[in-house]
């Protein structure tokens, strides 16, 4: 079966917002045995979560998780991903396509901000 993984992003007009998405789909893509990664936005950037999902799909996943890269699970990712992976499960039934937590609702996540908010006041 075929993996992949979509980092689904708010976007931004700034197209330099989305560098750290980019290292982080970097990152995920070196490690051994990687999935096949995409990047997706909600607005103003590409591509977009269907665009993301042919991708995957041309180059073989049967399987993809779409990771909402948001600090909490805001009513984008209540009411506008779902709405938009629905459409994406429209034009590929064949394709398995489950939504994750916002990374933000991760305890793991939260110590590494709380680490870096201290972090602030070191010299």
């Amino acid at each position: 079966m075929g993996k992949g993984l979509i980092l689904f992003g708010h976007g931004s007009r700034d197209p330099e917002w989305a560098r750290p998405l980019r290292e982080v789909a970097a990152r995920i893509a070196d490690a051994p045995d990687a999935p096949w990664v995409e990047l997706a936005f909600l607005e103003f950037l590409e591509p977009s979560l269907d665009v993301a999902c042919d991708r995957l799909v041309a180059q073989g996943a049967t399987h993809v998780a779409v990771v909402p890269m948001f600090i909490a699970q805001s009513g984008h990712v209540r009411r506008d991903v779902p709405a938009r992976i629905e459409a994406a499960r429209a034009r590929h039934p064949a394709l398995r396509i489950e939504l994750a937590v916002a990374v933000g609702e991760d305890t793991r996540v939260q110590a590494i901000m709380a680490d870096v908010a201290r972090a602030a006041l070191l010299p």
